[in-house]
Parts: structure tokens; C-alpha cells; sequence
């Protein structure tokens, strides 16, 4: 990655400079680091596989190449789904929810979606919770 590569979303008051279409990227709401929520989904037995994070250009990578590329708050760049571990994500659709503020991102999952090695991030267990039936549920 080049120095450019590095450089925190929104630092200095302002984004890196994106090739995302300036009308898309108008209607997204950012956190305060400048980035928005990327939740994947696999596009066939509909699993969430990993939550991640973007900016405008992440966006625009993804967008336009058909791989999904990600802002790494750890390591403080980008990175692009399986470059390294060759597990890597296939675009095959994203969304914007009603806020503007989360992306849903459909892939074809080629190996472990989870940086342990897993096929998903959300196997660490189910946590207990009140189920209702759905004969006692009122508002």
C-alpha cells in the first residue's frame, strides 16, 4: 500500500479524494472518522459473514471492481478481501439502508470470511435471550 494508502478517512478535516460519484456520496452519512458500516452477507444461504468498514474510496473500489475493499481501522488502511489470505469476497450486490448510513454487501464467500479462520465471525456462540411466542407478543 502506498503512503496514500495509509492515511485516516476524514483526517485533516476532510475525505481522501474518491472516484465514488460525487451524487452517491452526498446521500451517504458517515461516523465521525468518515466511514459507514459494511455488513456481508452471503449471497447464497443468506449467512452474515463479517461486519466491516468504508469510506468513500473503499466504496468506490468495491463498486467498481468486483471485490470487496475495506478501511482497516487497525492497520490504517485499505485492504482488499483476500489479497493476503486468498479467502476472497465477489460482489454481488450492494445496498444503502434507509438512513444512509450502512451498507449491505451480497458476496460469493471463496473460503473463510473471519480473519480466525472461520466461515463467519458470528459463530462465538449464541447469547441467551427471551423468545416469545409469537401468542404472547404485544407491543
Amino acid at each position: 500500500m502506498s503512503t496514500a494508502d495509509s492515511a485516516l478517512p476524514g483526517s485533516a478535516g476532510s475525505l481522501p479524494v474518491s472516484g465514488l460519484d460525487p451524487e452517491l456520496s452526498s446521500r451517504l452519512k458517515r461516523d465521525a472518522d468518515g466511514l459507514l458500516t459494511a455488513v456481508v452477507q452471503d449471497a447464497t444461504d443468506q449467512r452474515v459473514l463479517m461486519v466491516g468498514w468504508m469510506d468513500d474510496e473503499a466504496l468506490h473500489r468495491t463498486l467498481s471492481t468486483g471485490r470487496v475493499t475495506y478501511w482497516s481501522r487497525s492497520r490504517g488502511e485499505y485492504w482488499r478481501k483476500g489479497d493476503t489470505s486468498g479467502h476472497v469476497q465477489w460482489v454481488r450486490s450492494v445496498a444503502i439502508d434507509c438512513d444512509a448510513d450502512t451498507l449491505l454487501i451480497r458476496v460469493d464467500q471463496v473460503g473463510a470470511a473471519c480473519h480466525r479462520g472461520t466461515d463467519t465471525c458470528f459463530d462465538g456462540g449464541a447469547l441467551e435471550a427471551v423468545v416469545l411466542d409469537p401468542t404472547e407478543r404485544s407491543a
